[in-house]
């Protein structure tokens, strides 16, 4: 996601960290701001692609912040004053405060507790939806192709078929190809943080997808001993 600027709003530290970290992870620029008057502030000097807004701060409500990021006379995202698209973040999840969200030109809402894989989805169907992120997808390491809205994957042109599982960690080794992942690092992301079993269920499954997505020269999966694993990137 290399050259996309996201701006994340939120008053929990802890929240705004973890979020940040998240995305730093996945590719995106990242700035952060506490509170709605910092976060006018940082959209000025650096204008975001996209941000991620709380609607409860304790300045200014989320919507409030809305409302004066659409009135900054400084072009923003793309040249179109003021209308950077904005995902809200809230626990807040009645059907007046979604509405009145969409209203004030919200691109999507997400309440409180969300999963960090699909808020990644979210973020990329708005910047989509938006103009800024090409339709296509598809992720693509020499001869193997995924597909993460399809949910497909095609070896040397054939289509492979992976349980969701499977998927998931196949799709994360791709989205760092090039990039050494720790086991921890693939445990939080592919089973998610509620996980507290043995970790070689990551050696198990990188072995079931070696033999199905791995069958042939130049070999993508490479286990760095003591470290974790590696989809290197062939050398074209």
């Amino acid at each position: 996601m290399d050259g996309y600027r996201l701006l994340v709003v939120d008053d929990e530290p802890v929240v705004r960290e973890l979020l940040s970290a998240t995305l730093r992870f996945a590719g995106y620029t990242v700035n952060s701001a506490a509170n709605g008057s910092e976060a006018l502030d940082v959209a000025w000097r650096e204008p975001p692609d996209l941000v991620l807004l709380d609607v409860m701060l304790p300045d200014m409500d989320g919507f409030e912040v809305i409302r004066r990021l659409r009135e900054l006379p400084r072009p923003l995202s793309g040249g179109h004053p003021g209308q950077v698209p904005v995902l809200f973040l809230t626990a807040r999840d009645t059907a007046e405060d979604k509405i009145n969200g969409l209203r004030l030109g919200g691109d999507d809402y997400v309440t409180k507790p969300f999963n960090l894989e699909e808020l990644l989805a979210r973020i990329q169907a708005v910047l989509r939806r938006t103009g800024l992120l090409p339709d296509d997808r598809t992720l693509r390491v020499g001869d193997l192709e995924v597909d993460p809205d399809g949910r497909q994957v095609m070896k040397g042109g054939h289509t492979v078929r992976l349980s969701p599982t499977e998927f998931r960690l196949l799709h994360y080794l791709i989205l760092n190809a090039g990039k050494v992942v720790s086991k921890a690092q693939i445990l939080e992301h592919v089973w998610r943080y509620d996980f507290a079993g043995d970790s070689s269920i990551v050696d198990t499954y990188v072995s079931y997808i070696r033999r199905k997505v791995d069958t042939t020269p130049p070999k993508l999966i490479r286990t760095m001993h003591g470290v974790g694993y590696i989809l290197h990137r062939p050398r074209s």
